[in-house]
């Protein structure tokens, strides 16, 4: 399926991609044998993959607006898709996402790229990809190891950052969510739960660490494991010990599970996480009222109900007939940079080379659909906005419009 998506090149796009892109001045043609390819790694199989759709669609808009325009001085850019999923894990496999960073290295065509949406994902492949010097942009991974300078041997050995994003840390996503349980859900005692992998752990820990500064009593802590059916025996724990609220930190495969049963085990208590339970498969596998009430924060400004992004979510949905989410609108802005950078470098007449194409990267600011987008030393996005949702049903809109997560606002950040 993925294939007929990313091979087809359409050639009348959406005139809001084609306006943003003409703010690149980008010319209107390219000789054939002129092409520059850019990796595109998500999780397509398994427990995420409804998700991973909406975040390539995302990226493609740009890509197949800049292509219709004429590319980028001269050159088309051929986008080749990797799948970090597994049927055997179930989700993200990080074994299968080195090996694509190894084959996208390998591909000396290949002068940057986008992803991967899970951090176990990308602390798998940012070794990989410092050593081949290979700038990625992820639209959706939050851990911040594989950006601090703390961790720079481990995950960008050869110095040089090639980890960036359109997307805030989860530095920020977990204690503002402890903001919000405190300061706007008064809650006072909580019980934590976590799916074992690096995005939820981390999630998890910078969640509690501030949770128990603003005095939320926890109550205890355990970790799912995402293979497992049956998380009855934690949540009768749970309801035991009677806390207010509920925070996971994790993703759909233990997510999709845990909203379910702790709908008919504790289905008054207030449930959240972050952006891991934020998708359409919340609304698909779990269903309502099972997901009703749901907490989840997404680390960018929410975008898609702005009137400045009427047009491209009109156009993103004419073509791919389904709602965009905030993580498509930064993987379409994740493109924006690298189509930015490519221009950069080649308005000289040069070629673009991955070295250049990564530094260009590192200083290029780009106005986006979520605003200006420009990366700290580290790689990191310099806007730190944290926006939080509800799932409330609203029985005029279909039951998987990401509409159903309602937009409750940004999250205290004192």
């Amino acid at each position: 399926m993925i294939n007929r998506h990313l091979t087809r090149r359409t050639t009348i796009l959406a005139c809001t991609s084609l306006a943003l892109i003409g703010t690149l001045g980008i010319r209107p043609t390219w000789a054939a044998d002129k092409t520059v390819t850019v990796g595109l790694d998500l999780s397509l199989t398994g427990a995420d993959a409804e998700s991973a759709k909406r975040v390539e669609y995302g990226a493609m808009m740009a890509f197949d607006a800049v292509n219709a325009k004429g590319g980028v001085n001269g050159y088309k850019i051929v986008v080749t898709p990797y799948d970090d999923g597994t049927a055997t894990s179930g989700q993200y496999d990080p074994a299968q996402a080195a090996t694509n960073a190894r084959k996208m290295v390998s591909d000396k065509a290949t002068v940057a790229a986008i992803g991967p949406q899970m951090s176990g994902a990308g602390k798998a492949m940012a070794p990989i990809l410092s050593e081949g010097d290979l700038a990625t942009i992820t639209p959706a991974s939050t851990n911040p190891d594989i950006t601090d300078p703390k961790f720079a041997a481990q995950y960008r050995p050869e110095g040089k950052s090639i980890y960036f994003r359109t997307v805030a840390t989860d530095a920020y996503q977990g204690p503002y969510m402890a903001n919000y349980y405190a300061d706007v859900l008064h809650v006072k005692t909580v019980y934590i739960l976590d799916d074992s992998g690096a995005y939820g752990v981390g999630l998890a820990d910078a969640f509690e660490a501030q949770a128990k500064k603003k005095g939320i009593k926890v109550l205890g802590r355990d970790r799912l494991d995402p293979r497992a059916a049956d998380y009855t025996a934690v949540l009768t724990k749970i309801k035991s010990l009677n806390p207010q609220a509920i925070y996971y930190g994790g993703v759909l495969q233990a997510g999709v599970k845990l909203a379910k049963q702790a709908y008919d085990i504790v289905p008054n208590m207030i449930k959240g996480g972050g952006d891991g339970v934020d998708g359409p498969e919340m609304l698909t596998a779990v269903g309502y009222p099972a997901n009703e009430g749901w907490y989840a924060t997404v680390a960018s400004p929410h975008v898609t109900d702005d009137a400045k992004a009427a047009d491209w979510v009109k156009a993103y949905k004419a073509k791919y007939h389904v709602d965009p989410d905030d993580y498509s609108v930064t993987a379409y802005d994740a493109a924006l940079v690298i189509i930015a950078a490519i221009k950069q470098v080649t308005d000289g007449g040069k070629a673009p080379t991955r070295a250049a194409v990564r530094d260009a990267i590192q200083a290029v600011k780009v106005n986006t659909l979520q605003g200006p987008v420009s990366f700290d030393a580290n790689g990191d996005l310099e806007d730190k906005t944290i926006s939080v949702f509800q799932i409330r049903q609203d029985k005029s809109i279909p039951a998987d419009d990401m509409r159903q997560y309602h937009y409750i606002g940004v999250a205290p950040s004192a």
